[in-house]
């Protein structure tokens, strides 16, 4: 046993490792991406020949795990938040499937939005799905709870969702770690339908799944997490949820505070110990860094009259954004110290494309060859070449979710819209693309789609991309002319020429498809760094 520095992601990818999974299954989403990262470039991974290769977007993620637990062995897979809508399908229904080795679905939502189009908690997925939820409060408990959601999952044959949110995510501490288990192997399903959902048998197995979520809060290794201290003051108790209950004590360190704390990291909850709080106080304040999920249960059980809660719904805490130490001070009535004065001469920095960006040379191409279209409209995707939508660029009118872009301009074209563009990342094309220009071509849609194509997934740190080296024959296989499949370096001095590529595609009445690739300015500096070392 020894302490090591540990980002959380970091602690849960060496608590997947520590307790035996065979496969570590992802799509890089920020904050979520450092699990998989770790566990790829872990030594301990490599000699326990721990699968650990990026999935194309997921859902595949999800369903690559489910198949490894099928096969009876521990799965680890992860997601940020919008990931996890993604995953909906094969991760809702595999609450129904249930699981033979261990399966723990680990989402990293995003309060305030640091790098993600919306905040959502996932915790409502978990009760949606009727299945266990683990919300650390901190790296040590995040590692010391992958072990119980482990043997958990097993025992009662369920998922487990793991949910930690962005400050748990990428904030670093001291964990001591355990001795690594051996892998866990356990024989193929003894029922031969266990994972064939006709609705027969899946009306079943959903009276079976609300009768085991039911008893599942009784589980020891789950309800140890929920503890009670009681306190003398008793006007008003606290509900901290996850890493809320980390600001909390934070807050109360050499402080003379003595009120009942009720510290909640684990789903579904005991009654029991909620009453021990509400039964003690006149009001409760309830701390949670996402939606007001439990404060909301609260209010829909407790008698208003006799007891008063607090919490995200009537504005004692912000309803948006993430939670932080200074809102829970405030909100328990704390003084803290005031932020000292930022000089006028700092300014707010937005963020830019790299220099030598290969996007930046190809939005320019894009602008100049949509002059003459004052109507038309350039629809966009998830990625670093969404700062197309800033100066100076200004130059694309929607980011709503990966693969978006392509659908949008589907449906904009046959709305009329003229020319009807898209610009979608190699990465983002085989995550959620190709369906879209599959029904592009069946429609024969009259869209030009740019793939910005600079062989990874950018945004995220540079990871591998699917799509390296396979989009042309990608496309041709989805039934794109090949004349109409364009390819162009978005260079300075190649500009004229592909101005000229990219207005002779938007006139084309149908499908047309142009690669403009050039590697990621990023991936090219790491390159050159390594060689030289």
């Amino acid at each position: 046993m020894k302490n090591i520095l540990l980002l959380g992601d970091e602690a849960i990818a060496q608590a997947g490792l520590d307790a035996g999974i065979s496969g570590m299954f992802a799509y890089p989403g920020t904050p979520s991406t450092e699990i998989m990262e770790y566990i790829q470039t872990s030594k301990q991974a490599a000699e326990r020949n721990v699968h650990r290769v990026w999935s194309a977007n997921e859902k595949t993620a999800m369903e690559m795990a489910l198949g490894m637990s099928f096969a009876g062995k521990r799965a680890m897979v992860a997601m940020k938040h919008v990931g996890l809508n993604v995953a909906a399908d094969a991760f809702i229904n595999s609450a129904l499937t249930g699981v033979n080795g261990g399966l723990v679905v680990v989402s990293a939502d995003d309060p305030s939005m640091h790098s993600s189009q919306n905040e959502q908690d996932s915790r409502f997925y978990a009760k949606f799905a009727n299945i266990p939820c683990f919300e650390p409060s901190n790296q040590q408990e995040a590692y010391n709870m992958i072990f119980d959601a482990f043997e958990i999952s097993e025992k009662y044959k369920l998922p487990v969702l793991f949910r930690i949110t962005t400050r748990i995510a990428h904030s670093r501490a001291a964990v001591l770690l355990r001795q690594p288990m051996d892998k866990k192997r356990f024989p193929l399903p003894q029922d031969p339908v266990q994972f064939v959902l006709l609705p027969a048998i899946a009306r079943k197995k959903y009276k079976q799944l609300l009768e085991t979520y039911e008893n599942i809060k009784y589980e020891n290794r789950l309800a140890k997490y929920n503890q009670f201290r009681d306190g003398k003051n008793r006007e008003m108790g606290v509900i901290a949820c996850g890493i809320a209950y980390n600001y909390l004590i934070e807050n109360l360190k050499d402080k003379d505070e003595n009120f009942p704390i009720l510290k909640i990291s684990t789903y579904p909850i005991l009654k029991d110990i909620i009453k021990d709080i509400t039964d003690r106080c006149k009001s409760v304040l309830v701390l949670e860094d996402g939606a007001p999920m439990l404060e909301e249960s609260l209010r829909g059980i407790l008698d208003e009259g006799r007891i008063k809660v607090f919490g995200r719904m009537d504005g004692t805490i912000p309803y948006d954004g993430e939670l932080t130490p200074s809102i829970v001070a405030k909100a328990l009535g704390i003084e803290t110290p005031q932020a000292e004065n930022i000089s006028p001469l700092v300014k707010n920095r937005p963020p830019s494309f790299c220099k030598g960006c290969c996007h930046a040379d190809m939005f320019l191409d894009l602008i100049e060859a949509m002059k003459p279209y004052p109507n038309g409209r350039v629809f966009s995707d998830i990625g670093c070449y969404t700062l197309g939508a800033l100066p100076p660029y200004n130059s694309i009118n929607s980011c709503v979710d990966m693969g978006a872009a392509v659908t949008m301009a589907i449906g904009a074209a046959e709305a009329g819209l003229f020319p009807s563009v898209c610009v979608i990342g190699d990465s983002t094309f085989t995550h959620s693309g190709i369906t879209g220009l599959l029904d592009a071509v069946i429609r024969k849609s009259p869209v030009t789609i740019v793939i910005a194509d600079n062989s990874t997934t950018g945004m995220t740190g540079g990871q591998e991309s699917h799509a390296t080296g396979r989009l042309k024959d990608i496309c041709l296989g989805m039934g794109v002319e090949i004349q109409h499949i364009r390819e162009l370096i978005p260079l300075q001095k190649n500009h004229e020429e592909n101005v000229s590529i990219i207005r002779e595609e938007i006139e084309f009445n149908g499908v047309s498809v142009i690669i403009a690739a050039r590697e990621c300015i990023q991936t090219i500096l790491k390159r050159k760094k390594r060689s030289t070392e």
